[in-house]
């Protein structure tokens, strides 16, 4: 039986987050490479000396840091002024809107659910079904909200860095702008930990998974992990 399907995302929003994932992880990458100090360096000394190797040498790997920094701030600025209303405005209005009390409890049961399994719901005292969500559950929007403030201060913090070796600016700024630059990379990156965990190991999220490349999601699934979602879509097509 063919499974009916639902439009969910956009061929721009497919390729903006597979660009933008694409950009998080040469950044982090190079970025990491960029790290010459033993008792700073996260991962050991080895990671910058063959980070350097690969690009020929340091100044070579800053340029190509540097540049995909720029490439990603470029495509996203575009992306924001071209698809301001039809994708933008609608994206901050679906991750900075909270039912409180739906939204909390849906926090506790999924994450008895996750850690401990459905059987664990009924002894707590919770019914198995989760509350309703819309386009963004609950911890799709926690993930979306800091990794986007996260990622405008990194590219604040970028841009400092970057003009402080074509104009003056106070060393005060430009250290603590560098500070901040990576502490702020690596929580964004944690959060991406969990954000690859959910989206491509945890049970029953291989549709949403797929739909980033195809578009598409099963509407048992969209009736099933986004129901405010999917009935708003059935009453438009009504």
């Amino acid at each position: 039986m063919t499974k009916m399907m639902m439009k969910r995302h956009t061929k721009i929003a497919i390729f903006m987050h597979w660009f933008n994932a694409i950009c998080w992880f040469f950044l982090l990458t190079t970025g990491l490479g960029l790290i010459k100090n033993l008792d700073l360096d996260p991962i050991g000394g080895w990671w910058p000396d063959f980070m350097r190797s690969v690009f020929g040498g340091g100044e070579n790997l800053l340029a190509a840091h540097v540049l995909c920094g720029f490439l990603w701030m470029a495509v996203f600025l575009v992306f924001s002024i071209v698809r301001l209303k039809n994708e933008v405005v609608p994206f901050f209005k679906e991750i900075f809107s909270f039912s409180p009390g739906n939204d909390v409890l849906w926090i506790i049961k999924k994450g008895i659910q996750m850690t401990m399994g459905g059987k664990m719901l009924d002894r707590f005292g919770f019914e198995p079904k989760l509350p309703e969500q819309g386009f963004y559950n609950v911890g799709q929007k926690l993930f979306a909200i800091p990794s986007l403030l996260g990622g405008v201060v990194i590219a604040m913090t970028g841009l400092v860095m970057y003009s402080s070796k074509h104009i003056f600016i106070d060393p005060a700024i430009v250290q603590w702008s560098i500070l901040i630059h990576f502490v702020m990379a690596g929580l964004v990156f944690a959060g991406l930990l969990i954000h690859i965990y959910m989206a491509a190991i945890a049970a029953g999220e291989l549709p949403a998974l797929i739909s980033m490349f195809t578009g598409n999601v099963p509407e048992e699934h969209a009736r099933h992990h986004h129901k405010l979602w999917y009935d708003e879509i059935k009453i438009e097509k009504k």
